[in-house]
């Protein structure tokens, strides 16, 4: 694995291979735009920011999943209240006694 110029040798499972691959080129294509952008030519420089950038995403994806894992939580148990009122309803009348 190549990245920037530096060799990088890996053992990973053979079905980890092709995303490996593509995260490594992800990295050298978004620190090369970085690099032209901001004329930087540190590569150290670079691969923090393409980091950053990477968790940055990241963690807006995981916030996002959770605040929908959330909301899906709380609409199966209205659905679900629904459906037991609906197949059970003598513990309703049970319950609200």
């Amino acid at each position: 694995m190549n990245i920037l110029g530096r060799t990088y040798r890996l053992r990973v499972a053979a079905s980890d291979e092709a995303s490996l691959r593509k995260a490594a080129q992800t990295i050298e294509s978004q620190a090369k735009q970085y690099g032209n952008m901001y004329a930087y030519n540190d590569h150290q420089d670079l691969l923090a920011m393409v980091a950053l950038t990477q968790i940055t995403q990241l963690t807006k994806m995981q916030d996002s999943l959770r605040f929908k894992d959330t909301d899906l939580a709380e609409r199966l148990q209205s659905i679900d209240s629904v459906l037991e009122g609906i197949l059970h309803p003598a513990k309703e009348t049970q319950n609200s006694l």
